[in-house]
């Protein structure tokens, strides 16, 4: 099961609308998942944890040291055809 993150730097609801589009997605690709949001500073701390990462581009430089996560950064944090696209690079990848 893939684990993945969405975290963004305004706060808890605004990752929670992030992570039911990137659940939506991915669902649509067929992927098995678990999907959990954080604030960016809980993120940081929790992303060992989680297969991938999505924050927006801005935020890619706060992190380091994620062990096998791999840290995804969107432009257009709503954007379906964005997530599908750099969602399936990163496991290209």
């Amino acid at each position: 099961m893939l684990k993945v993150l969405a975290a963004c730097g305004n706060g808890m609801g605004s990752s929670l609308i992030i992570k039911m589009k990137i659940e939506k997605v991915l669902k649509d690709m067929g992927l098995d998942c678990e999907v959990h949001h954080a604030s960016v500073g809980q993120a940081k701390s929790d992303a060992r944890n989680f297969d991938l990462v999505l924050v927006s581009h801005m935020l890619v430089n706060e992190f380091s040291n994620v062990g096998k996560a791999k840290i995804i950064g969107l432009i257009n944090l709503l954007s379906e055809q964005e997530i599908r696209d750099k969602v399936e690079a990163a496991l290209k990848s």
